[in-house]
């Protein structure tokens, strides 16, 4: 007669063991996906990067050195292209937010008609990225000194704005011409914050006797300032880093750690390319620190947008 119990255990023990290595191993299937992205971030971003910053502390000749770095400091050209640079992008940033914030809460809560904020989002998605030479040429074209609006002053109004002292190519020019990405940009990035303000909040408030000043004073203010600030940062980075813009708009004209950058690359008199690699450097150093601050105030931002 057959012992039940023993076969059953038997058939337990079948089932429970491992199956052998041979079995065991599959392919990471679930990478291949993704793959691409690595490979595109390993070779186009994190090489270059390394490339650059291994460069910016080495001779022309190989060897290891500070005096590319120090350069930065000690030459007051390097120096001011840096400062220059950061003025530029700060008030382009300050500027570009607090407009932005105010186009985007006029859509999102003033009431207007569904197309307009349709609308709205998606020129700003369009003009966002535009950016670089075609943006220059629209700017020259429009306000250069035979731009459209140029000659229908002077024909129709009898009015030179050259000859009152209006001058394009100037640094605040600049910070004009990049506001045309920088406000649509903070408009794309602010309108999902100001869509996580819940009715309820409002709602309390009022329940609680609160006034409208009150209510943004002590609930949306505090809600939206790390979003805001958040990208106050990132555009303040995305006008450090613009380069085709500024070289298309003014050249060699403006002082600027972009068109420095390019000068010590492929300049025929400039040209130094330990120094260009250094100045690269400095480049990673100020947005990657912009960067990790935009991430930081993301986070706290998104707690509350869950």
């Amino acid at each position: 007669m057959t012992d039940l119990s023993l076969s059953n255990q038997s058939v337990a023990a079948t089932k429970s063991a491992p199956p052998n290595e041979a079995t065991a191993f599959r392919l990471p299937t679930q990478w291949i996906g993704v793959a691409p992205f690595f490979v595109f971030a390993l070779m186009f971003l994190i090489m270059p990067t390394l490339y650059l910053v291994i460069g910016a502390f080495q001779t022309g000749e190989g060897g290891f050195t500070l005096d590319n770095i120090l350069q930065l400091v000690s030459d007051p050209s390097i120096s001011n292209s840096y400062w220059v640079s950061i003025k530029i992008s700060f008030w382009s940033a300050i500027v570009g937010a607090f407009a932005g914030l105010a186009l985007a809460i006029a859509i999102v809560r003033g009431g207007l008609p569904s197309w307009v904020r349709s609308a709205t989002l998606t020129f700003s998605g369009v003009a966002s990225n535009f950016a670089g030479l075609p943006l220059a040429f629209a700017f020259i074209a429009t306000l250069g000194r035979v731009g459209i609006v140029t000659v229908l002053l002077r024909d129709i109004f009898n009015l030179n704005i050259y000859a009152l002292g209006f001058n394009f190519l100037t640094t605040w020019g600049l910070i004009v011409v990049y506001l045309f990405f920088q406000i649509p940009l903070m408009v794309v990035i602010i309108v999902p914050a100001i869509d996580g303000l819940k009715k309820e909040w409002n709602e309390a408030a009022a329940t609680l006797g609160a006034t409208q000043w009150q209510y943004w004073r002590m609930v949306v203010i505090p809600v939206l300032f790390p979003s805001f600030l958040g990208t106050v940062i990132l555009l303040f980075a995305n006008a450090f880093g613009a380069i085709a813009t500024a070289y298309a708009f003014a050249g060699p004209q403006l002082n600027i750690v972009p068109i420095k950058l390019y000068s010590q690359i492929n300049g025929d008199v400039l040209h130094n390319p330990q120094l260009g690699y250094a100045i690269a450097f400095g480049m990673i150093v100020i947005t990657g620190l912009a960067n990790v601050f935009y991430i930081w105030f993301r986070t706290r931002s998104e707690r509350w947008l869950k």
